[in-house]
C-alpha cells in the first residue's frame, strides 16, 4: 500500500459528497449513526482525539488514525482537516482496506 492510494480514495469520496468534516459535524454524525468509519489526523489535539475516540468506541464506529491535518485537507480539496467522517458504506471498507 502507498500512502496516496487511500488519499485519492478519500478525495474521490470527497467529490462523491460522501465526506462530513469538522469535529462537531463528525460527533453528531456519529451519535446519529450515518457515518461508516472516521478519519482522524494524527497531529489533532489531545482534547479532540479523546473526544473522537470515545464517540467512536460508545457507538461502534470504526476509526483510524493516519496521515496529518494537511494530507486529510488537500486529499479532499479543502484547507486542513483534522477529523474526516465517511458517510458511504462502500467508500468506508474500501478505504478501511487500503490502510490497513
Amino acid at each position: 500500500m502507498t500512502n496516496s492510494t487511500w488519499l485519492n480514495m478519500l478525495g474521490l469520496a470527497s467529490r462523491a459528497r460522501k465526506l462530513i468534516t469538522g469535529e462537531e459535524l463528525v460527533v453528531k454524525a456519529i451519535q446519529k449513526q450515518k457515518v461508516y468509519a472516521v478519519i482522524l489526523s494524527e497531529d489533532a489535539s489531545l482534547n479532540t482525539k479523546k473526544k473522537i475516540q470515545d464517540k467512536c468506541s460508545f457507538y461502534k464506529v470504526p476509526l483510524m488514525i493516519i496521515g496529518n491535518r494537511q494530507q486529510i485537507g488537500n486529499a479532499i480539496g479543502k484547507d486542513e482537516r483534522v477529523v474526516v467522517g465517511i458517510e458511504d458504506a462502500g467508500f468506508a471498507k474500501k478505504i478501511k482496506s487500503l490502510i490497513e
